[in-house]
């Protein structure tokens, strides 16, 4: 709004900065960690709850599902891949409601290594499986689940590695939301499997339930400016 003068007012620094705190579903800093609160905090607030719910019950359905079999070489594909996918969604929460420097210095330390730690077991699940085929002679990429699960390697700049500019950072979040679910959807297909089907038994409902959760709890604390899908207005003008 102009003043009476019919200069355009300013708006206050805190105002602006308050738009980056705004997450997909809430007010602006409502997930937003009070200063000298423990970082730790991040992997439970708001809808974090239902992320960490949908995440263990899929966990441990997949990891009791393989030890209450003998277990073989490829056991540990299941294993190593569900534990990625574990990391890389505590990488997403600790850093989610971060929003002073410190913060975000804290946050990224957490998110690097969770990520890094999350790409080293899906690689090693990747290596298993190959080995496994190549060992047996069996027929490579032949479902859905194999298709999948060899797409998500290939988006780009998803596992934290180098950090690059700031203007590129957006492709960076939608990345890695973008293969969070399809790491869910290669789980989902996984149940469709014939070693699923014969020997675990992992049911699909379980999986779909799970994952729903999972990103019920994600969805909402995305901040809409940090993927440039926010209205924002020019900064210093008041409309």
């Amino acid at each position: 709004m102009a003043s009476a003068t019919g200069i355009p007012a300013q708006i206050p620094p805190q105002d602006e900065e308050r738009g980056e705190d705004e997450p997909l579903l809430g007010r602006p800093g409502d997930l937003a960690p009070k200063d000298g609160e423990p970082l730790w905090r991040n992997f439970f607030s708001g809808t974090a709850v239902l992320t960490q719910t949908g995440l263990i019950l899929l966990v441990a359905s997949v990891w009791a599902s393989v030890f209450l079999h003998p277990l073989i070489l490829f056991s540990a594909h299941p294993l190593l891949n569900s534990g990625g996918l574990l990391l890389l969604t505590q990488g997403i929460l600790i850093l989610q409601p971060t929003h002073t420097a410190d913060q975000k210095r804290r946050g990224t330390f957490v998110h690097a290594n969770s990520i890094s730690l999350a790409l080293a077991l899906l690689v090693a699940g990747l290596i298993v499986i190959e080995y496994n085929k190549f060992s047996h002679r069996g027929i490579h990429f032949a479902s859905a689940h194999a298709i999948l699960g060899l797409t998500q390697y290939y988006f780009p700049g998803v596992y934290g590695g180098v950090d690059r500019a700031k203007s590129v950072y957006k492709y960076h979040r939608w990345s890695g939301y973008a293969v969070l679910t399809l790491l869910l959807a290669t789980v989902a297909a996984a149940t469709q499997t014939d070693y699923n089907k014969n020997v675990l038994h992992i049911k699909l409902w379980a999986v779909l339930l799970s994952a729903v959760l999972l990103l019920l709890g994600v969805i909402p604390r995305i901040k809409k400016q940090k993927l440039g899908i926010a209205n924002v207005k020019p900064l210093g003008i008041r409309v």
